[in-house]
C-alpha cells in the first residue's frame, strides 16, 4: 500500500511539473520568440557532434547515448538562462521587483521586504547573510541616498561591529541592473560566521519589533513633548 501510495503522489506531482515547465516556456517564447529554434539547435548540434565522435572510434551506440543525455543537458541550461532573462525583463520597472530576485539569492541569506518606504513608493529592502547586511533599494536615486542614510543611523545603534552595503537598483551610473543583482550580492566578500548572522537577524527583529511595538500618539507629537526614557510613553 505504502508504494502504491508514493507512486500516486509521483504521478500526480508529475503534471504539476510538466505544467510549470510550459507555463515557464510560454512566457518565455513571448519575450523571446526564437527560444524554440534555439533549443532545437543546441540539440541537434550536441547531439550530432557526439554521433560523430563515436563514428569516427567505432562506438556510435555509446556516444550516442551519451549525446542524447547532453543533448538534454544543454537545452535545459539555455532554456533556464534564457527563462531567467525573459522574467528579469518582465519584472524591471516594477515596483518590488528586487524584493522578488532577492528571495531568490540562495542559502544563506535571510530577506526582509519593504523596510522603508515613502509615499513616492521608493523602498529599501534588507537582507542578511555572511557579507553583513545589504539594503537594496528601488526607486528615485536622489531621494533614496537620503532614506539609506537614515536606515544606516538607526542600524548603526543595534549592530555596530558588522558591515552594511547599499545598491540602487537600475541602470544609471553607480546602480546595479536588476539582472546583475544576485551576481553582485554573491560576489560580496564573506566576513560573517554562521553564529554571526545569527545574531545579526536577531538583533535586527528586535530593532523591528521595538519599532513596532513603541506606543505613537496619533497625529503630531504636541511641540516640547519629550520621549521618556525605556522608549515606553505614559
Amino acid at each position: 500500500m505504502a508504494r502504491k501510495e508514493q507512486a500516486a503522489a509521483a504521478a500526480s506531482a508529475n503534471p504539476g511539473r510538466l505544467k510549470q515547465i510550459a507555463l515557464t516556456y510560454k512566457m518565455t517564447r513571448r519575450a523571446d520568440p526564437k527560444i524554440g529554434f534555439i533549443l532545437a539547435g543546441v540539440g541537434i548540434v550536441t547531439l550530432g557532434v557526439l554521433l560523430a565522435i563515436g563514428f569516427l572510434i567505432g562506438h556510435p551506440v555509446y556516444l550516442g547515448i551519451l549525446g542524447l543525455l547532453l543533448a538534454f543537458l544543454a537545452m535545459a541550461i539555455i532554456f533556464g538562462r534564457r527563462a531567467e532573462r525573459a522574467a528579469f525583463g518582465q519584472m524591471e520597472g516594477q515596483p518590488g521587483a528586487a524584493a522578488a530576485v532577492l528571495q531568490n539569492v540562495g542559502r544563506g541569506w535571510t530577506t526582509t521586504p519593504a523596510i522603508a518606504m515613502n509615499r513616492s513608493q521608493d523602498v529599501i529592502h534588507r537582507a542578511v547573510g555572511k557579507a553583513g547586511i545589504v539594503l537594496v533599494a528601488e526607486g528615485n536615486p536622489n531621494r533614496l541616498k537620503s532614506m539609506l542614510a537614515a536606515e544606516k543611523k538607526k542600524m548603526a545603534r543595534i549592530v555596530v561591529d558588522v558591515p552594511v552595503h547599499d545598491l540602487i537598483v537600475g541602470d544609471g551610473e553607480g546602480q546595479v541592473p536588476l539582472k546583475k543583482l544576485r551576481t553582485t550580492m554573491v560576489k560580496l566578500p564573506r566576513v560573517l560566521s554562521g553564529p554571526q548572522v545569527t545574531t545579526t537577524n536577531d538583533r535586527l527583529r528586535a530593532m523591528g519589533d521595538l519599532m513596532s511595538n513603541m506606543p505613537l500618539p496619533k497625529g503630531p507629537m504636541p511641540k516640547g513633548m519629550r520621549m521618556p526614557r525605556g522608549g515606553k510613553m505614559r
